[in-house]
């Protein structure tokens, strides 16, 4: 049994999947020298707050997480930096459906109709579509799925509904993250002749490794295991392949300036900044 103190990742358990993911990299970092434990949190913000408390060494953070964690720290006079983050992180999009068979032909169309989403704090499926459908000039009455918010958007189930009520026609567009059109289709929600995309945003990025102020010494040792993993070792491709990539890449904050407008165009961080302060 080890007595060095532990390099303590933060995590959000929005699903089971979360610990078997952890408890595998646990054993990776611990048998390459390493010493790792993980704490899961029931929501980002809570995450966020004790990363700030100095509870954990680095959080694993959705964009909106990051943006909060950044901007808290900044108040406090810290920094923030992103160490790393997943291929499938980078460069990600956006889309607006509607019904082929429906009277929406152009985004235009969408002006001052029923716009669904996933839940409020959801960059990909509310925060993030909803300021590019603004910057368009097209603002409609938003319909929001709050399924497991705290969670931004992790949990695709807010979309998933947002998918079914306009299928259901009780909306008039859903908004939801591309990657999900082809899950979603998979999975028979619906087939693809039966919405198209009227509106596709910029590209933006998602999840990263996030520390404070540098981090603790074994930061360094952390960020060289993560990226020196590879796809090919066949001890490695089973946990990759759980946490959805193939290969970890440096940290980068340039993808996340379309969330920053959304955020500041809606106020969306503002209550839960001023109660860190």
């Amino acid at each position: 049994m080890t007595t060095s103190k532990p390099f303590v990742l933060g995590a959000v358990a929005y699903d089971a999947k979360v610990v078997p993911i952890w408890e595998g990299f646990k054993t990776y970092f611990d048998s390459h020298g390493l010493p790792f434990d993980f704490v899961l949190y029931s929501n980002y913000e809570k995450q966020v707050e004790a990363h700030l408390r100095g509870d954990i060494d680095c959080a694993w953070n959705s964009p909106l997480a990051w943006l909060e964690a950044e901007r808290a720290a900044k108040q406090a006079g810290r920094t923030a930096t992103a160490i790393a983050m997943r291929d499938t992180d980078c460069d990600l999009t956006s889309v607006v459906l509607v019904r082929s068979d429906g009277p929406i032909r152009e985004l235009a169309d969408l002006r001052g109709k029923r716009i669904g989403v996933g839940a409020s704090d959801s960059p990909q499926a509310t925060l993030i579509p909803l300021v590019a459908l603004a910057e368009a000039g097209v603002e409609g009455h938003v319909v929001r799925h709050e399924v497991m918010v705290g969670k931004h958007g992790d949990h695709v189930g807010g979309e998933r509904d947002a998918v079914k009520a306009l299928l259901a026609g009780t909306v008039d567009a859903a908004c939801i993250i591309d990657g999900n059109r082809l899950a979603f289709i998979r999975e028979a929600l619906f087939v693809p002749p039966a919405v198209r995309v009227v509106l596709q945003t910029a590209p933006y990025d998602h999840c990263n490794f996030t520390v404070l102020d540098g981090g603790p010494p074994a930061t360094a040792k952390f960020r060289e295991l993560l990226l020196g993993m590879s796809y090919d070792d066949e001890r490695v491709r089973p946990l990759l392949d759980m946490e959805g990539l193939k290969v970890w890449k440096p940290g980068r904050t340039s993808g996340y300036a379309l969330l920053e407008r959304a955020i500041d165009r809606f106020g969306t961080i503002e209550p839960w900044l001023k109660s860190v302060a």
